[in-house]
């Protein structure tokens, strides 16, 4: 496939005008490389240890839902460095797909309630809302890599939002209360919004919410998924 083609598929799958405003510059082609398309890769995150297995096995393409360019570049050393050094030197095209994957359809938060059973879903401004069917523990075994509770929340939860990825904004809380959620999951809690949230939370890791979506992703086309989680240990 040339690139072309597989650029328009892209935007078929996640239309960039689903986007964050501040995300427009952040998404697409972010590294040009060769123009015939025939093996691709797909990871949440563009690690070393990523982008090092693409080009072990001559990736043409490495699709992700993070760019590893958040930021201007104003030099290229240490970890941006190495990684760009080992895309470039490859020929290897890097894609990104980021809150425009997060909203499409069958996207990154449509496969995080699919995996956590929710029922009669629909969309939040970011994000899903369903009727919960199984128990926090159930949800931390489901995520694998264990959860927190923010606020007064028993084992069960009625109507759940999740938002995959760093989703605890007061915005998005309050709409989550106004459309019935009786908790709200996502990841990166901070103190002064869980301190002030309208409804309770449930924080999981941004990889265990995130990963899933791109997992599927790579199934559904015909990929080879990456998985790269981050070393987490839980202490009693």
């Amino acid at each position: 496939m040339h690139i072309r083609a597989f650029l328009e598929e892209m935007e078929r799958l996640a239309p960039s005008f689903l986007a964050d405003d501040s995300d427009r510059e952040r998404i697409g082609l972010i590294v040009e490389g060769r123009p015939e398309i025939t093996k691709v890769c797909c990871a949440l995150d563009p690690t070393p240890g990523v982008v090092a297995r693409a080009v072990a096995v001559s990736a043409d393409m490495l699709v992700v839902h993070h760019t590893p360019l958040w930021t201007p570049v104003t030099r290229l050393t240490g970890r941006t460095g190495q990684i760009l050094h080992a895309i470039l030197a490859a020929d290897m095209n890097l894609y990104v797909m980021h809150t425009n994957f997060d909203r499409a359809d069958n996207g990154v938060n449509d496969v995080l309630a699919r995996l956590l059973l929710l029922t009669d879903v629909s969309s939040l401004s970011l994000g899903r809302i369903g009727t919960c069917h199984i128990t926090l523990s159930e949800i931390s075994r489901t995520l694998g890599g264990g959860i927190r509770t923010w606020g007064a929340l028993g084992e069960t939860v009625t109507r759940l939002a999740v938002v995959a990825g760093s989703g605890f904004d007061p915005g998005l809380l309050q709409e989550a209360v106004d459309r019935g959620a009786d908790a709200f999951l996502s990841s990166e809690m901070k103190h002064a919004v869980s301190r002030a949230a309208p409804l309770p939370c449930i924080e999981a890791t941004h990889y265990a919410l995130e990963a899933p979506g791109m997992r599927e992703l790579a199934s559904r086309m015909g990929w080879e998924y990456i998985d790269d989680p981050p070393v987490v240990r839980q202490f009693p």
